[in-house]
């Protein structure tokens, strides 16, 4: 059973390596848990090693964090709310890929069941709901500047898992159309889901590095102004 709670070893005393593991510890199997419960999780127990690392962001001007991000990036734990927001999210299915043209995509593959009209008279062994956000981003007066510019869905039948290459060539598909804003269409999803992307959408996210090397991220990130501020754990996936 792994243990959710901070080792005794006063935490400025430990290496920046064993903060990592540290932090890889106390949320393996939780990403699962429910928002409110991971919200309270972070607040209680992951904060003090959040905040201790980010003293340590081996990489804090914002202007040379760009070049770090580039590639394919895996959340194992995160409060943002959205990636929840339709049922049966695989976790092992979920990706954060950055290119160097400035767009960068949260993809997931989904196992709703029956919340997609679409498919609510099959069996829901035979298909998967594909999910995608495409952002634009820039480095201006020292800040990560994001834009919302494509949602894309798909509806994809039989076994074959979105693995990181075939998320990726997705992702580099869709981003290369010449008319690549645009209004989603959220046909496919009932109609509170649907209302809650579109808030989404028109968003205007906030994101901050609060420690970023070429391996690990811990980010903060904002829907909003006046939202809650979400955290997330990820590392890099390689071929």
């Amino acid at each position: 059973m792994v243990e959710h709670r901070l080792g005794l070893e006063p935490l400025h005393q430990r290496s920046t390596e064993a903060l990592k593991q540290e932090l890889l510890r106390l949320t393996a199997k939780r990403d699962t848990d429910a928002l409110s419960q991971k919200v309270q999780f972070f607040k209680e127990t992951l904060a003090p090693v959040f905040a201790e690392l980010s003293t340590r962001n081996p990489c804090p001007q914002v202007e040379a964090q760009a070049a770090i991000v580039i590639g394919v990036w895996k959340p194992l734990w995160s409060t943002i709310p959205f990636q929840d927001t339709i049922p049966g999210r695989l976790r092992e299915q979920s990706y954060q890929i950055f290119h160097a043209d400035g767009y960068y995509a949260n993809i997931a593959r989904y196992a709703p069941g029956k919340q997609l009209p679409l498919v609510k008279h099959l069996p829901s062994f035979l298909f998967a709901y594909d999910f995608m956000i495409i952002q634009q981003y820039q480095i201006a007066n020292a800040q990560w500047c994001i834009q919302n510019v494509a949602i894309q869905q798909q509806l994809r039948f039989g076994p074959m898992p979105l693995n990181p290459e075939r998320a990726e060539a997705w992702f580099t598909r869709v981003a290369a159309q010449k008319d690549l804003v645009a209004v989603p269409n959220f046909a496919n999803l009932d109609q509170k889901t649907a209302k809650r992307f579109t808030t989404i959408f028109q968003a205007t996210p906030q994101l901050e590095h609060l420690y970023i090397d070429p391996e690990f991220r811990l980010v903060k990130s904002q829907r909003s102004a006046k939202q809650r501020p979400s955290y997330t754990i990820a590392v890099r996936l390689h071929n």
